[in-house]
């Protein structure tokens, strides 16, 4: 046995798939991601009109409250978080849609503080998971245009699944496209003078202070910096719900 593992560990070093197969819940989310997530929000009617699709996504969101992540890498552990986050945000969605906003789901952003999912076998809410877990734990300011709110002024959910491998290329290419394309990111007047960007940055300004603010960490993505000078504005947030018409 020693000397068999000694021949493949040159292969599994080698080919790194080898080691870490998607899960059969990826999988399914991914092809569910790839089927109703775009640009321009999330087919919500088409979703809820397909039996099999919730049976798929209550699979993914059953896999992931049994799931045991303490012994995966730190990337592995962060991934996991996030698309816990997105896909429990969807399955509540769903559950009450037709809705116009979160808010109708409980009233005071009950959508976000009860305690209706569960994750690695604990019953916890969605704040608890993002700020107790993945704010607290990873200490990385781009997951705040990773996770989704199912809100207009969130940033867009990603057709994809976040994996270890490519976790660093999709955690920046969300957050550069959150603050260079879309205007509820940040939006900045041609005389540079003023400086319109998400109440994100004001909620969570804590974790971008250690970059020197939020200006300065969004300037480290933006293809035109934001002036030093100019005033920032933070732009009040539409909670209607983001769904593709």
């Amino acid at each position: 046995m020693k000397t068999i593992l000694i021949l493949l560990l040159p292969l599994l070093l080698f080919y790194p798939s080898l080691q870490a197969a998607p899960e059969k819940w990826e999988t399914d989310y991914s092809r569910l991601l790839k089927t109703y997530a775009t640009p321009q929000g999330v087919r919500y009617a088409k979703w809820k009109a397909s039996s099999a699709d919730l049976q798929a996504l209550s699979g993914v969101t059953e896999a992931i409250a049994g799931a045991a992540p303490d012994k995966l890498s730190r990337d592995e552990q962060l991934a996991f978080y996030l698309n816990a986050y997105n896909a429990w945000t969807i399955k509540n969605v769903l559950d009450a849609y037709p809705i116009k906003s979160i808010e109708d789901v409980y009233p005071l952003f009950g959508f976000f503080t009860r305690k209706t999912i569960i994750v690695a076998g604990k019953k916890m809410s969605l704040n608890e998971l993002e700020k107790g877990i993945i704010i607290a734990r990873f200490k990385e300011p781009r997951i705040h245009t990773a996770i989704n709110c199912a809100s207009t002024s969130c940033p867009e959910l990603i057709s994809e699944v976040f994996t270890a491998a490519k976790l660093e290329s999709q955690l920046t290419a969300t957050f550069r496209k959150f603050v260079n394309e879309n205007p509820l990111g940040v939006s900045l007047p041609a005389d540079g003078k003023t400086v319109n960007i998400s109440s994100i940055f004001k909620w969570f300004a804590a974790d971008f202070k250690p970059a020197g603010g939020a200006v300065a960490y969004i300037n480290q993505f933006r293809k035109t910096p934001i002036p030093a000078s100019a005033k920032v504005k933070f732009q009040d947030y539409d909670w209607s719900l983001n769904e593709a018409k």
